[in-house]
């Protein structure tokens, strides 16, 4: 189950957090400063996973943005780094070549793209893969969501 996942700049700055189980402001930026610094820290050569409490912090970085997903112990790392980045493709083609300001100032459409791929905590796009295929086809039918919620806005 997914704890919280935090898109964070370089200088730690959140620029938008989700988060699956219930904690205090205080106890929200306390994990934000020691998620950051977890893994800003850490070398690229070392894997995108790291042991944080009892939990895991799955990551990656994209340009300057740190995408961090919270764990239990014995999920699958690899199929959750394959979310994270099937999460940015779907940003990605949303916004069209997604930056930190699109987070910053359409954060209402970046938290409807996560409730679209993420409920309670589990990923709802079911069919990731490994198959390229099937990566596009999660991708096509969250993108088909989407625009079905942009016409009913408009």
């Amino acid at each position: 189950m997914i704890r919280f996942l935090l898109m964070q700049n370089r200088q730690g700055k959140t620029r938008l957090a989700k988060y699956y189980v219930p904690l205090d402001d205080d106890e929200k930026h306390q994990l934000e400063y020691e998620v950051h610094r977890l893994v800003v820290n850490r070398d690229p050569k070392f894997t995108n996973f790291v042991e944080f409490r009892n939990y895991k912090i799955i990551y990656r970085r994209y340009a300057g943005l740190f995408f961090s997903l919270c764990v239990d112990v014995n999920d699958n790392e690899l199929a959750l780094l394959e979310a994270i980045h099937l999460f940015v493709e779907v940003l990605d083609h949303y916004f069209g070549s997604v930056c930190e300001l699109d987070l910053v100032f359409n954060f209402h459409k970046a938290y409807t793209v996560i409730d679209e791929f993420i409920l309670a905590g589990e990923i709802q796009a079911r069919s990731i893969h490994w198959s390229p295929y099937d990566r596009e086809t999660s991708k096509k039918q969250i993108m088909e969501r989407l625009e079905e919620l942009e016409k009913v806005k408009d």
